[in-house]
């Protein structure tokens, strides 16, 4: 049924409409561009929502999955999985975490996160707290936990009382964090760069508050990297920009290139409550994820990657401030960090991705009026001024549509 939805079909679709799917299907991808089943090819900034990290089809990620696929798919975790223990230990060297976690999820890793933290202070005598502040806008996914730590109603409504345990404060307000920290507090869990709340960039100041507000309390520091993670920002981990470590950190996204696949890593003292049996997965970890993860740090930990994702990513946001300089009638503020990018609209920012969908391109909508800009982290600077031509040029179909004056031209 590629190519087709509830909306266009003869019969309606078998699928849970949870899903406003616009009526597009892929059925092919290489690097940051996408061929629908008509044959049409689509500039991908949106990387299934930061997922692609490393483009579609990438030969070592297409290779490493068909040998593991041609040996052993799944064993479960009653046994040794030789390049999980090879891929936890490269995530511990290259990250402040002694221990990992691996699970099939952003959501899944979040939950991981959220017991191992009130685990901790049950092991070392405090079963009272349990709480953890967190941050209005946040995205920590699904699951009836993860959406209470988000907070947002839209996402609560309906699924009846909202899992308790999570205290709420506006976004990096210092003095309600103090204020929000009680003898039953356990934790602080942020995003360095909330995503799906509208790209805001947690500042480095407020990072490092948090953390002596942890040390302070004998609190966690939690961070979410789900979407900023793994390269995105021209570190390994976004967080390492402000040079601030937490105790627990969740991984999904990137990190599998596309497979699914998350993490939870710690540092052992974090981690010092979740004791054999005190937490589990079927399929998290197993055999063909390990490939996959293995394959993406193999591209990733290569020498020059990161420096490359950052040098196009001052290009990129470079021309961005640019062109909202040509159009400010249609957008209102770049912002962002790394190849995580946002723009803030002036108009409805529905209207920019249908006019970029329009032009053959792909973004993602966000929170605070934002469309985001999620290219594949091995964009070059022919594809960064292809996607910047595409955003002139819907910027300025915008403009004529709405009788914007004052539009600007093309780059």
């Amino acid at each position: 049924m590629a190519g087709t939805n509830s909306a266009s079909s003869s019969s309606p679709s078998a699928l849970l409409p949870t899903f406003a799917r616009l009526d597009i299907g892929f059925e092919r991808g290489e690097g940051a561009w996408l061929f629908d089943t008509k044959g049409d090819r689509y500039l991908d900034f949106g990387s299934g929502i930061a997922v692609n990290a490393l483009g579609h089809a990438h030969p070592h990620l297409v290779a490493a999955l068909k040998a593991q696929a041609e040996k052993l798919w799944h064993t479960s975790n009653l046994y040794q999985i030789p390049d999980g223990e090879r891929l936890a230990q490269r995530l511990v060297e290259h990250s402040f975490a002694d221990t990992v976690f691996f699970t099939n999820s952003g959501a899944e890793a979040l939950e991981c996160a959220i017991k191992m933290a009130r685990k901790y202070h049950a092991a070392s005598g405090h079963p009272e707290k349990f709480r953890i502040v967190t941050f209005e806008g946040a995205f920590h996914g699904r699951t009836l936990a993860t959406l209470a730590a988000g907070g947002q109603q839209k996402y609560l409504e309906g699924f009846g009382p909202k899992v308790d345990g999570f205290d709420q404060v506006p976004f990096a307000d210092h003095e309600a964090i103090e204020k929000a920290i009680t003898p039953e507090t356990a934790a602080i869990l942020i995003e360095p760069i909330q995503g799906e709340g509208g790209v805001r960039v947690v500042p480095t100041q407020c990072l490092r508050g948090l953390r002596a507000l942890c040390d302070q309390h004998g609190l966690l520091l939690i961070f979410d990297e789900v979407q900023c993670g793994m390269g995105r920002t021209g570190h390994l981990f976004a967080h390492q920009r402000s040079g601030v470590t937490p105790d627990i950190m969740a991984l999904a996204k990137g990190i599998g290139g596309g497979f699914p696949m998350g993490a939870c890593l710690a540092t052992r003292e974090a981690g010092k409550g979740m004791t054999a049996g005190s937490h589990g997965t079927t399929f998290g970890g197993n055999p063909l994820a390990m490939a996959v993860g293995n394959a993406v740090m193999d591209v990733m930990l290569a020498p020059g990657f990161l420096d490359h994702v950052s040098a196009m990513a001052l290009l990129f946001k470079q021309k961005l401030a640019a062109l909202k300089d040509r159009h400010p009638r249609v957008i209102a503020e770049i912002r962002g960090e790394g190849l995580l990018m946002g723009i803030k609209t002036a108009i409805p920012n529905t209207e920019l991705t249908a006019a970029l969908l329009k032009g053959k391109m792909l973004a993602v909508g966000a929170g605070d009026n934002v469309v985001r800009l999620l290219p594949p982290l091995i964009i070059d600077e022919s594809l960064i001024d292809e996607a910047i031509r595409r955003l002139d040029a819907a910027a300025m179909r915008l403009e004529h549509e709405r009788g914007l004056s004052g539009a600007g031209s093309t780059a």
